[in-house]
């Protein structure tokens, strides 16, 4: 069976496609050909890849139609015009199930926590608003057309070489420094909103299951997420004892917050990620797909910002780090 993955270089692929090599599934990996794999495996010497640019390709879904896949794994669909598009080229052919790349950025504000991937979503920004009108085109594509389709919705995608979500909910490495350092940090309003992080092994995972499971999985709506979510007071005192500091947290308003921050980027960046806030629930992808994700959330952000260390992102003096 012949499974495309578009991204395949990227932080999910790269756990992605060497699960599927060794399951004895033919691949090709398609991407820009601007990055390697971030695990090295050696599943990837048999491995097919092919080098398209789908932003500067018209012809971007005719040529993965003309694969001929049996499966599309598509993690770089940001836009409903490649959705759609995707959908036209594929209809065509053999395909027996394409996998959806959204997020929980399709998710706005939740009534009900934790959150159903099936429920009412209002997202609050253009990339979620994308994604969720690529969920809601395939779903009416499956129940009108029975065009095969899954979603899978990533949380915060987190682990070894990636930039990931910080305990004030943006990508600002100093943060971090600032803990290892043991300085003080502020973080907004009672710091009680959360953060869902996800290691991509885990996505990879939940993707690999939704191909196993193809019967199941076909019109559902999947977090791909840990078990659990993490309030950013309890991810900052996380780091702290990760870095045997002494905890020192502070607490202001979001108005005296954003005016401590001073960058608009990093505050538009919290912003979305705490308005959201949410947890997500997974006892479906339990339940139709066996899914059970092997890190905690915990274990999760300790690994990447182990990660951090050893490319000297953050600084630690030799005894400190030897101390942990």
């Amino acid at each position: 069976m012949k499974v495309i993955v578009i991204g395949a270089c990227g932080h999910i692929g790269s756990y992605l496609v060497p699960k599927l090599v060794k399951g004895g599934y033919e691949v090709v990996a398609v991407s820009r050909g601007k990055s390697r794999p971030y695990i090295q495996d050696p599943a990837w010497k048999r491995v097919e890849s092919v080098y398209l640019d789908r932003a500067n390709d018209r012809d971007f879904a005719y040529r993965i139609a003309a694969m001929e896949p049996d499966v599309v794994v598509d993690l770089i669909n940001f836009d409903i015009k490649d959705t759609e598009e995707m959908v036209e080229a594929l209809s065509e052919t053999k395909l027996s199930h394409y996998l959806f790349c959204s997020s929980i950025w399709a998710h706005g504000r939740a009534e009900f926590l934790p959150a159903d991937p099936n429920c009412l979503k209002e997202p609050l920004d253009e990339y979620g608003i994308h994604k969720f009108k690529g969920e809601c085109y395939l779903k009416e594509q499956y129940r009108k057309n029975g065009f095969p389709a899954t979603i899978i919705m990533p949380g915060q995608i987190s682990g070894p070489g990636w930039t990931i979500i910080n305990p004030l909910g943006n990508t600002d490495f100093g943060v971090f420094q600032k803990i290892a350092d043991g300085e003080e940090i502020y973080l907004p309003n009672f710091g009680m909103e959360t953060l869902h992080h996800v290691h991509a092994d885990d996505v990879a995972q939940m993707f690999y299951q939704a191909i196993t499971h193809r019967n199941a999985a076909l019109g559902e709506s999947f977090h791909a997420v840990a078990e659990e979510s993490m309030t950013l007071y309890g991810y900052a005192l996380a780091m702290y004892r990760y870095f045997n500091r002494e905890p020192k947290i502070r607490f202001l308003s979001w108005e005296k917050w954003c005016e401590y921050v001073g960058k608009d980027d990093l505050i538009d960046h919290t912003y979305y990620h705490i308005a959201r806030s949410g947890q997500y629930s997974i006892e479906n992808a339990k339940r139709l797909l066996e899914y059970a994700p092997k890190h905690t959330t915990l274990e999760t952000v300790e690994a990447a910002v182990e990660s951090y260390v050893e490319r000297g992102i953050i600084k630690i003096h030799d005894e400190e780090e030897s101390n942990r």
